[in-house]
């Protein structure tokens, strides 16, 4: 287990995470010193308290929206999914039925080549 110290609105916190989290923890202190900052600046001073409570609230704002945006993203991504696959089955059935009908046509063409017989060079001929 690793420890952080970490600085909030002025004041000292050890913090503990996992190993190799230091500076991932240390960057989270940092950006909400800096919201506390901000709510400082435009609010003045009305305790750190307050100011930590609307700080988290604002975070928890930004998370509460991205968190809709995800699973609304989720649901797009889901929908498109299953538009492409519809679409590769409608294609393969497409290639098939032309595949099919290439093969009915050559077939009416040699029946129709059979029927007409040799041409007079030899060969069957188109003319």
């Amino acid at each position: 287990m690793a420890y952080v110290t970490i600085s909030i609105g002025g004041r000292a916190y050890r913090m503990a995470c996992d190993d190799g989290q230091e500076e991932h923890l240390a960057g989270l202190g940092e950006e909400v010193d800096a919201r506390i900052d901000q709510m400082r600046a435009a609010f003045g001073e009305i305790g750190d308290q307050r100011l930590s409570i609307m700080a988290a609230i604002t975070i928890a704002d930004e998370l509460s929206e991205a968190r809709r945006r995800i699973r609304a993203l989720e649901q797009e991504v889901g929908t498109e999914r299953a538009a492409r696959s519809a679409a590769v089955q409608k294609l393969g059935e497409t290639e098939s039925q032309l595949a099919g009908t290439v093969v009915a046509a050559a077939e009416r063409l040699e029946k129709l080549a059979r029927e007409l017989g040799p041409s007079p060079s030899g060969g069957v001929g188109m003319g």
